[in-house]
């Protein structure tokens, strides 16, 4: 794919590493002369442009782009990018970055958003994650609320502890998309058994995060030990 970034800060530059590890094709986007380091991340294409003038979008071919990152530390900023990648250009995929708790609300379809990583929210889900066993913990929203990544910690003597996925009745709109045990990164079959501490990682609708919550830790999705 290719991928436009606006903001080549350490964030900005994270991202393009990642993608361009993953074979994209990256384009960053940089107003600012003195953040314009194309020896950190020598992969990518460099446009020095400021990313909120439609004119600078038009001559980096932004509508070519199948993905357009609004990385930049400014939320103002990320909302007129998402804005005009998304109206101007009819990027399919707007990813913004939010830096403003306050401002989250703020990052939605209205402003070409298709989805928002909120570094106060992940950092919080994260520190929970890390602390919280048998209990559900949301990761991150997809598509404005519309799915969310959660995860569960699955506790000893929870209800299907040694019992193979399939037979874990999840409900509609709601798939086990990860088991993180230990070191390794599994991708669940039906015949995967669970095991007592594995991080459960699910794609579902915010509708059905209580039913998952009930099914794998009991009808009253209490915490147990």
């Amino acid at each position: 794919m290719r991928i436009a970034i606006a903001g080549a800060g350490n964030v900005g530059r994270s991202i393009a590493q990642e993608l361009i590890g993953n074979g994209h094709q990256v384009m960053l986007i940089e107003r600012q002369p003195r953040q314009l380091r194309p020896e950190r991340v020598p992969e990518a294409d460099w446009v020095l442009a400021d990313a909120c003038e439609l004119s600078s979008l038009e001559e980096a071919d932004v509508a070519g782009c199948d993905v357009v990152v609004a990385a930049t530390g400014d939320d103002k900023v990320n909302l007129v990018v998402s804005l005009l990648a998304k109206t101007e250009f009819a990027v399919p995929r707007v990813v913004a970055r939010v830096n403003r708790a306050e401002n989250e609300w703020l990052f939605t379809e209205q402003w070409g958003v298709d989805v928002s990583v909120s570094k106060p929210r992940l950092m919080a889900a994260l520190v929970e994650e890390a602390v919280t066993v048998g209990d559900l913990v949301r990761l991150m929203t997809f598509r404005q609320g519309e799915a969310n990544l959660v995860e569960i910690t699955l506790p000893k003597n929870a209800p299907y502890e040694g019992q193979p996925v399939r037979d874990v009745p999840l409900p509609r709109d709601s798939a086990l998309v990860a088991i993180l045990r230990g070191k390794r990164v599994m991708v669940p079959t039906a015949d995967d058994p669970l095991e007592a501490g594995d991080e459960l990682i699910f794609v579902c609708t915010a509708e059905v995060e209580d039913q998952i919550r009930a099914v794998v830790l009991g009808s009253d999705g209490r915490e147990l030990g």
